[in-house]
C-alpha cells in the first residue's frame, strides 16, 4: 500500500511543480495561501516518498547491497518506469542539443556511422515552423496577458523539445562496427544492439509499413519506422531482445530500418561479416 502512494506522490510531485514553474516563469501572480498550499502539500509528499526510500534502502543495506545499489533499487521501486524513461529520454534530448554539429554520440573509430534523419527532417522544421507562426498568432489573438505568457513558456518549450528530438537523431546515428556488429538506434528513444555473430543476412529493400516508430509484426518482424519507411532488411540467425521508448520488451527475428544510405550500411555489414580471419601462426 505505502509503495502505491508513494508512486501517486511521485506523480503529484512532479505535475505540481510543473505547474508551479511554468506560472512562475510566465509571470503569473500565485496567491500567496494558494502558493503556500501547494508547496505544503509537495514538502508532505516528498517527505512520505524520502521515509519509504529510506525503508527501502534499510532493506537493501540489511540484505548485503552497497549503499548505491540499495538507493537505485529503491528509487526504481518507487518511481514508476515510464516516469524514469520519460525524464531520462527528454534529458537525453536535450543533452543532444550540445552536441549537434560538433560530433556523433558512441561512434567508435573504425565504425560506419548511418545516418537516418533524411526523411524526417523537413518535418521536423515544419513543426518548428508551425509552432513559431503559432505562437505570434496566439501573441495577437490572446487578450489576456497571464494566459499569454503560460502559452508562450509551453510554445518555447515545445519548439525546444522538437529540436532536442532531432539533433538526438542526429547525433545518434546507426552504427556499423568494423566486425559486422549493428547498433540501431532512434535518438535517445531505442537502441538495439546486434552482435557480428547474430547478423544472419542484410539487403536493401524499400518498405512503407504502416504503424507507430516502433512496430513488432506476430512473425517475430521488427519495423523502426522513420518517414513512414524502412529501407535495410537484417535477417536475425536467433531472435534478440528489445525495449520499447516506455519499457516494454520483445524478441524479434528480422529487423528492418531506415538508412540515408542504404547500400552503404549493407555493404558494411557484409564485409563486416566476411573479414577473412587471421592466419594461423606457426606450430608450436
Amino acid at each position: 500500500m505505502s509503495m502505491r502512494i508513494a508512486r501517486y506522490a511521485a506523480g503529484a510531485v512532479l505535475t505540481v511543480e510543473l505547474a508551479l514553474g511554468g506560472c512562475l516563469l510566465a509571470g503569473v501572480r500565485i496567491p500567496g495561501a494558494v502558493l503556500l498550499g501547494a508547496e505544503a502539500l509537495v514538502v508532505a509528499a516528498l517527505g512520505f516518498e524520502g521515509v519509504v526510500l529510506w525503508r527501502l534502502w534499510l532493506l537493501g543495506r540489511r540484505a548485503g547491497a552497497g549503499r548505491r545499489e540499495a538507493m537505485g533499487t529503491a528509487l526504481r521501486t518507487v518511481v514508476p518506469e515510464k516516469v524514469r524513461r520519460l525524464v531520462a529520454h527528454e534529458l537525453r534530448a536535450l543533452h543532444s542539443l550540445g552536441l549537434w554539429m560538433r560530433r556523433r554520440h558512441a561512434v567508435p573509430e573504425g565504425a560506419l556511422a548511418v545516418p537516418y534523419t533524411g526523411p524526417q527532417t523537413a518535418m521536423m522544421y515544419g513543426l518548428v515552423f508551425v509552432s513559431l507562426v503559432e505562437t505570434v498568432m496566439l501573441a495577437l489573438l490572446v487578450p489576456w496577458p497571464a494566459v499569454h505568457r503560460i502559452l508562450l513558456v509551453l510554445d518555447v518549450y515545445g519548439v525546444l523539445l522538437v529540436l532536442a528530438l532531432h539533433a538526438a537523431c542526429v547525433t545518434r546515428p546507426h552504427v556499423v562496427g568494423a566486425d559486422g556488429s549493428l547498433r540501431i538506434r532512434y535518438g535517445g528513444l531505442f537502441d538495439l544492439r546486434v552482435p557480428a555473430t547474430t547478423v544472419a543476412t542484410a539487403r536493401v529493400e524499400r518498405r512503407y509499413p504502416e504503424g507507430r516508430l516502433v512496430h513488432l509484426h506476430p512473425d517475430g518482424v521488427l519495423d523502426l519506422v522513420v518517414g513512414s519507411q524502412t529501407t535495410v532488411t537484417v535477417e536475425l540467425t536467433r531472435p534478440v531482445e528489445f525495449v520499447r521508448p516506455l519499457g516494454k520488451r520483445g524478441w524479434a527475428r528480422t529487423v528492418r530500418f531506415h538508412a540515408d544510405d542504404p547500400r552503404a550500411a549493407v555493404a558494411a555489414l557484409t564485409r563486416g561479416r566476411t573479414v577473412p580471419s587471421p592466419p594461423p601462426g606457426p606450430p608450436g
